[in-house]
């Protein structure tokens, strides 16, 4: 599954928070699926980690450009967690630097902190087993 960035919205801040939002649950339903204790906990430790960051971004964006309204009703199950995570790691790259995304250093920090954990996500999926 690879997320796209051509949706209906062509605000990449819209589609960005929109695919963290959906991280939430399908890290849960991984964090369900999940074979081994370790993919578990990593995928639990995601899930309730990333909502907290994604409130920071949007609620410093809002305050910057005003309220998102065009949330959208995209959604797709995950097929693997680490190839997912992957995903979410190359889209959040490809989204924060695309025209129409804010540059401010306040808000790349709040990314920041998003990949962060995603990356961090990563590595204890592929070498805490």
């Amino acid at each position: 599954m690879r997320f796209s960035v051509e949706k209906p919205v062509n605000d990449p801040v819209m589609v960005f928070v929109m695919m963290i939002l959906h991280s939430v649950t399908n890290a849960h339903i991984l964090h369900f699926r999940a074979p081994t204790l370790s993919i578990h906990k990593a995928l639990g430790e995601y899930y309730e980690e990333v909502g907290d960051l994604l409130d920071s971004f949007v609620e410093s964006f809002q305050g910057e450009y005003g309220l998102l309204t065009k949330y959208t009703a995209d959604y797709s199950l995950p097929v693997e967690a680490l190839e997912y995570m992957h995903q979410l790691k190359d889209q959040t790259e490809e989204l924060r630097r695309m025209k129409g995304f804010p540059q401010h250093s306040e808000l790349q920090n709040e990314v920041d902190s998003i990949a962060n954990l995603i990356n961090t996500t990563i590595y204890k999926l592929t070498y805490l087993k």
